[in-house]
C-alpha cells in the first residue's frame, strides 16, 4: 500500500508552489520513514483529512476540534492504516456520526504538511510535530443526523463554502487550506 501511495503522490498534479514542495517532503519521508504511519515517529507522521460536501455541493462539514479551540476539516491519524481514503472515511463517520460518506473521486485531492504545536493528549504531552497529511473530497447526506465524539469536538455542523473558511479560528488554515480547497472544488 505503501508503494501505492508514493505513485499517487508522484503522479498528482500540485495544485500550488505550497503543494509541490509539501509534496516533494511528504515523498522524501514516506521513502526514508519506516514508522511514518505511526505515532511512534515523534517527528512526523502520515494523516488523512476530508473536505466533506454535502450531496448539492452547497455545504461543507465541519467539526469544533476541542483542541484547537477552531472549526476544522475532519481527519487523523494513519494509526499503522496505509490506505489514506480509508482513514478519512473511517475519520469523518467517527469524528461526525454520519454513516452515507463517499468519495467524490478516489483520488488524492490536495496535501499538506502541517505543523502541531506540543500539546497534552489525556495527560501525557505530546511534543511538536509533522502532520503528513493528504485530503481527499468526500461528499455525505446532509439530511443525516450528526453527533459529536466529545473526546474530539464539541459541535459538528454543515457550512457553505465561505463559512466554512469564515468559521475557522486558525488564519493560515483559512488563506492556505480551507480558501484552496474551496477553489479546488470551483474548477
Amino acid at each position: 500500500m505503501r508503494q501505492t501511495l508514493i505513485s499517487q503522490l508522484t503522479n498528482y498534479k500540485p495544485y500550488n508552489e505550497q503543494e509541490e514542495r509539501d509534496r516533494e517532503t511528504i515523498l522524501q519521508l514516506l521513502k526514508t520513514q519506516e514508522d511514518i504511519f505511526l505515532r511512534e515517529n515523534l517527528v512526523a507522521h502520515m494523516t488523512a483529512s476530508a473536505w466533506v460536501q454535502d450531496f448539492e455541493h452547497q455545504h461543507i462539514l465541519m467539526a469544533y476540534h476541542n483542541l484547537y479551540q477552531s472549526w476544522a476539516w475532519l481527519g487523523g491519524h494513519a494509526d499503522g492504516n496505509e490506505d489514506l481514503l480509508q482513514v478519512a472515511l473511517k475519520e469523518v463517520r467517527e469524528e461526525s456520526g454520519i454513516r452515507n460518506v463517499r468519495p467524490v473521486t478516489d483520488q488524492i485531492f490536495s496535501v499538506e504538511v502541517l505543523t502541531v504545536d506540543g500539546h497534552e493528549k489525556k495527560g501525557v504531552y505530546v511534543p511538536s510535530h509533522l502532520h503528513l497529511n493528504v485530503t481527499y473530497l468526500l461528499e455525505a447526506d446532509r439530511a443525516e443526523t450528526v453527533r459529536v465524539k466529545a473526546d474530539e469536538n464539541s459541535a459538528v455542523g454543515w457550512f457553505t463554502p465561505q463559512e466554512a473558511v469564515e468559521k475557522s479560528c486558525e488564519s493560515w488554515f483559512q488563506t492556505r487550506i480551507y480558501s484552496k480547497l474551496n477553489a479546488k472544488v470551483g474548477q
